[in-house]
């Protein structure tokens, strides 16, 4: 039998005694009485963290787990937030959801709590993607507010995402503020749970043309997508809330010959035809594939659950598609807009992009060769719009994004907007092929302007308590035993967010790094490659990130130096292995 902590087994039983549901109060005695007690340590052993993004966990009963006592002590903390933040104000915030088991259950919980303590809610009618909420949040002039999702996490999962005023996700002082209230929520019992349905005002389903409106007038080049109207796409939004928003901006840019997936077209947070519902999962895009091959598709799309992020194939020359990385599309897109803004004229030195410190270096060189700066920042899309709202009015905003499958161009949105980000890709084909380019000839006219840019990453996952421990245990060995090499390459440079510091090993000196603290670690090696550690934020996993880099002298050569850093990559993953 597995030992139990006291401190464990009384938080479980102060639940039992609390004012929950019969069926919630069955499912913790038959943890307690079960020989087995990892399930009740797991489920009890703290509490579901508010960090500073929100909520994600494994849905089921305890302080650990997503369950409509978790949602609804959070939002009571947040609505305790809002009362102190805009005192005698009229406070409205805004609440959608994607497709995950108990999204609707959770949405309604939030909405409730808010209502129970005079808050208003603008609370959207169906299922929406996230960059819909950040932008009714600006568009209604909402205090926050809150996205019921786990984004590409398995289905297991689900999550909150808490937002402020300007549409971003919480950041600093809000999102420890925010905490701090949460945690003063001991109990179920603390929860004012008295809703008053008549604060809910719902967002019906013609604020859709509203956001569309927007997306429209991003488009650059509508000439050549009037002569491409007619470009096969393929799009499936993994059974997620992107399934009627991608193909309507589609056809506000002028496409129209789109082919949704059908198998994964309706909503479901089962996601029964994937194993994981992540567009960067090459297996995820299987079905899409198919079709693709099926309808000869020029371009394939999908989208993950709650639409923010965005994957895309092109044809790899040789019958089949690629499977474009986050890199690669952000890189595109950076290229792609600056070409566009130079050509119009509208670069005059006072735009700026934005990328974060674990996402190719290659964005940051294709904005040096535009002069436009380009601003580094933690990861996570809030940092992003951090940088975005201390700008407004002083500089212009093209776009940015993270190596993960986000990016967002314009400003309307304040999150990573993979709707927008679909609708750009998309012209981005249709542009260069009647340029008579395919997407390998863009990226290899990039690499061989700025230098060809390979990156990969490689996710370990240690669940449970155990796990958490193991991952701490490992970002610490990497600062008490300092590599010197890896790979049989000298390690020239260690910056260290959490300790702030530069480490600049072959002058032996050492400065202060200005940025937030944060839970990473970076190598720089003496042939320009750049390894990240990097425990996730979301889920039990740590994450190295890979990025080599070497010149490509011709288009002739691209496969050739492919290959090369392809095999350095592989080098250094053993080191990691």
């Amino acid at each position: 039998m597995t030992t139990i902590d006291p401190i464990i087994k009384a938080k479980a039983e102060s639940w039992l005694n609390s004012k929950i549901d019969p069926q919630s109060k069955l499912e913790i005695q038959a943890l307690l009485a079960a020989d087995d007690k990892t399930e009740l340590i797991d489920a009890f052993y703290k509490d579901l963290e508010f960090g500073t993004g929100g909520l994600r966990g494994v849905m089921g009963v305890g302080s650990n787990r997503m369950n409509v006592y978790t949602v609804a002590m959070a939002t009571q903390g947040l609505a305790n937030y809002l009362l102190k933040s805009f005192p005698g104000e009229d406070i409205k915030v805004a609440i959608t959801h994607d497709c995950r088991i108990n999204n609707t259950l959770f949405a309604d919980t939030t909405a409730n709590v808010f209502t129970a303590n005079g808050i208003k809610v603008k609370y959207f009618r169906e299922l929406r993607p996230t960059p819909m909420l950040s932008f009714a949040i600006r568009h209604y002039g909402c205090k926050s507010g809150v996205m019921v999702t786990a984004s590409h996490n398995p289905k297991e999962y689900n999550g909150y995402k808490a937002y402020w005023d300007d549409g971003g996700q919480v950041v600093a002082p809000h999102d420890k503020n925010i905490i701090d209230e949460v945690q003063k929520i001991k109990s179920v019992d603390d929860v004012n749970w008295a809703k008053n349905d008549s604060l809910i005002e719902y967002i019906e389903e013609d604020f859709d043309l509203v956001y569309l409106n927007l997306v429209k007038k991003l488009s650059l080049s509508p000439n050549e997508v009037m002569v491409q109207k007619d470009l096969p796409i393929v799009f499936s939004p993994i059974h997620g809330a992107s399934g009627k928003m991608v193909p309507a901006a589609l056809k506000v840019f002028g496409f129209e010959n789109i082919h949704v997936v059908k198998e994964q077209a309706e909503p479901d947070g089962n996601f029964p035809t994937v194993i994981y519902p992540n567009p960067e999962e090459a297996e995820a895009l299987n079905m899409s594939l198919e079709l693709g091959r099926k309808i000869n598709a020029e371009l394939i799309l999908a989208c993950d659950p709650d639409g923010d992020r965005y994957a895309a194939c092109v044809p790899d020359g040789k019958g089949d598609f690629e499977l474009l990385n986050g890199n690669q599309t952000g890189s595109l897109l950076t290229y792609y807009l600056l070409n566009k803004w130079r050509e119009y004229g509208k670069l005059t030195g006072e735009e700026f992009m934005v990328n974060t410190i674990v996402t190719t270096e290659l964005i940051d060189e294709i904005c040096k060769g535009f002069g436009v700066p380009c601003y580094s920042v933690l990861t996570g899309f809030k940092n992003i719009a951090e940088v975005i709202l201390k700008l407004e009015g002083k500089k212009q905003f093209i776009g940015g994004g993270e190596e993960s499958y986000g990016y967002l161009i314009g400003d309307f949105v304040r999150d990573k907007d993979g709707v927008s980000a679909c609708a750009m890709v998309s012209e981005i084909v249709a542009y260069y092929k009647t340029k008579g380019k395919s997407i390998k000839d863009v990226l290899a006219e990039i690499y061989m302007q700025y230098g060809f840019y390979k990156e990969s990453l490689i996710s370990v996952t240690k669940k449970g308590k155990d796990g958490a421990e193991q991952i701490q245990a490992l970002m610490a060995g990497f600062r008490t035993n300092r590599p010197t090499e890896m790979n049989g390459i000298k390690v020239v440079k260690v910056i260290d967010v959490k300790e702030s510091k530069i480490y600049d090993l072959e002058n032996r000196t050492e400065t202060d790094l200005e940025m937030d603290k944060s839970n990473v670690i970076q190598f720089y090696l003496a042939d320009g490659s750049k390894i990240s550690a990097r425990p996730s934020g979301t889920e039990p996993k740590i994450k190295y990130y890979f990025s080599v880099n070497d010149p490509l002298p011709n288009r002739e050569a691209y496969d050739t130096v492919s290959a090369k850093l392809e095999e350095k990559i592989n080098g250094l993953k053993a080191y990691f292995a």
